[in-house]
């Protein structure tokens, strides 16, 4: 079972990691919505240092309104960004709403 199914809304974090890493600085602490589960494959963070043992992580296309990514540019709302987020990088916007 996935923790996030297509429409959920997520929040992109800023783990701060070091090194390869598939999520871009202007994407981190945005707000987007599932729109697919992909599967589930070895993290690309890990395979990048030759670390091939650990579990396999659910994979998701999130999706971003372009206009909210780059507010100073003249974007139409309906164009978006999708991308595809590693589990680890998300949590819901319920959960960062309610957070301490």
């Amino acid at each position: 079972m996935t923790r996030f199914s297509p429409g959920d809304r997520v929040r992109v974090l800023a783990l701060g990691k070091a090194g390869h890493v598939r999520i871009p600085h202007y994407i981190r602490q945005q707000i987007g919505h599932i729109v697919q589960y992909c599967g589930t494959y070895l993290n690309s963070e890990d395979l990048a240092i030759g670390i091939t043992s650990r579990r396999a992580v659910d994979l998701y296309r999130v999706s971003f309104s372009q206009a909210r990514l780059w507010r100073d540019a003249d974007i139409p709302e309906h164009d978006t960004l999708v991308i595809e987020i590693y589990d680890h990088w998300l949590t819901s916007v319920e959960e960062t709403t309610h957070a301490p």
